[in-house]
C-alpha cells in the first residue's frame, strides 16, 4: 500500500508516503521553506518545522501510534461532537474521526508551499455513532505559514449540526511562563469549574489546569512563549468559539499517553465550532473552517 501511494502521490525530493510510527502511513514533506508530517490516521497532522525554526507543535513522546486509538498531541481533528458526546456517554471522546484512517486524496506544489489533502466520510461503523451521511475534507498547507483547512459537506438528504475542532498542541518550552493574547473582555465557559460562564481580563496566564471554551471569537490571538522566545500567531476563519487547554500536572498523570511532566512542554489553542456555536449544515451544502498559524521572534 505504502509504495502504491508513493508512486500515486509522492513529489521526488518535496513529499513521500512512508510509514510512520507504530507501522501507520505518514505523509511527509521536505518543501523549500518547511517540513512537515501529516498521518493518513485521523487525518493528522503531527509536525510543522518551518525554515530556521524549531519544531512548533507537540507530540507525546508516550502516544499510541495504533489503530482505534487518537495520536496525543499534533492536531487532532475533533468531529463531529467535542468533547464527551451529550447523549452518548460510551461513544469516543470528540467524535470518531481522529482514530479512523482516512484516505489520501492529493499532494501538490503551491508554488514554494506544498499542500496535502485527505478525505475521510460516512460509513457503517460511523453510523452507529452518528446516523447521517457526510464527507471530511482535511488540507493543510505548509510553508512560512501552517495553513490548516477542514471542509464538512452533507451528502445525505437530511440536516445535522456538528460540532468541530482543530485540537491543535503548540509546543512551549515552559506553560507556566507562556501567555494567550488576544482574547481580553471575551466570555468563556470554565470547564474545570463546572462550565461557570467568566469573562477574561488582560492575558490569559497559566497556574492551573486550564479548559476554557472561549465565545464569539473571531479576531487573532497570539501565542507568546518567552522561554523560546517566539510568538505563534493564529488567524481563524468560520471559527466562533476558541479553546485552549492545558491539563497541568495532576490531570497529566491520569493521561497514560502523555506522561508526568509533559504538560509543561504544550498548550492547546483549539479553532473550533462547539457548544452554542455547532454548525447546522443542510443537504448538500458545505462548511469550511480554517486557521493560519504564523510564527515570529520575539
Amino acid at each position: 500500500m505504502l509504495v502504491d501511494l508513493n508512486q500515486r502521490f509522492g513529489i521526488p525530493g518535496v513529499a513521500c508516503v512512508i510509514a510512520g510510527e507504530g507501522g501507520l502511513p505518514k505523509v511527509v514533506v521536505s518543501g523549500q521553506h518547511a517540513r512537515g508530517e501529516m498521518y493518513l490516521h485521523g487525518g493528522h497532522v503531527t509536525s510543522w518545522i518551518p525554515a530556521g525554526v524549531s519544531e512548533v507543535l507537540f507530540c507525546s513522546p508516550h502516544s499510541l501510534w495504533q489503530d482505534g486509538r487518537a495520536i496525543r498531541g499534533g492536531v487532532p481533528i475533533c468531529f463531529p461532537w467535542f468533547g464527551n458526546k451529550a447523549d452518548d456517554p460510551a461513544a469516543p471522546a470528540h467524535g470518531f474521526v481522529r482514530t479512523k484512517a482516512w484516505e489520501l486524496e492529493s499532494i501538490a506544489r503551491a508554488g514554494n508551499d506544498v499542500v496535502v489533502s485527505m478525505v475521510t466520510s460516512d460509513s457503517a461503523d460511523t453510523q452507529k455513532w452518528w446516523p447521517h451521511q457526510f464527507r471530511l475534507t482535511a488540507r493543510a498547507t505548509f510553508g512560512t505559514q501552517l495553513k490548516l483547512k477542514l471542509t464538512v459537506t452533507n451528502t445525505g438528504a437530511t440536516p445535522f449540526t456538528f460540532e468541530e475542532a482543530l485540537h491543535a498542541y503548540f509546543r512551549v518550552g515552559d506553560a507556566q511562563t507562556a501567555v494567550v493574547q488576544g482574547l481580553d473582555g471575551t466570555d468563556y465557559f470554565d470547564k474545570t469549574d463546572h462550565r461557570a460562564r467568566k469573562t477574561q481580563h488582560g492575558e490569559l496566564r497559566f497556574a492551573a489546569e486550564t479548559d476554557s471554551v472561549f465565545l464569539d471569537t473571531q479576531q487573532p490571538v497570539e501565542l507568546i512563549d518567552a522561554s523560546l522566545s517566539r510568538r505563534i500567531a493564529l488567524q481563524k476563519e468560520n471559527s466562533l468559539t476558541t479553546v485552549v487547554w492545558n491539563p497541568w500536572a495532576e490531570k497529566a498523570r491520569s493521561l497514560s499517553d502523555l506522561g508526568d511532566a509533559q504538560w509543561k512542554n504544550f498548550i492547546c489553542v483549539e479553532t473550533s465550532n462547539v457548544g452554542n456555536y455547532a454548525v447546522p449544515l443542510a443537504p448538500g451544502h458545505e462548511h469550511p473552517m480554517a486557521v493560519t498559524v504564523k510564527v515570529a521572534s520575539l
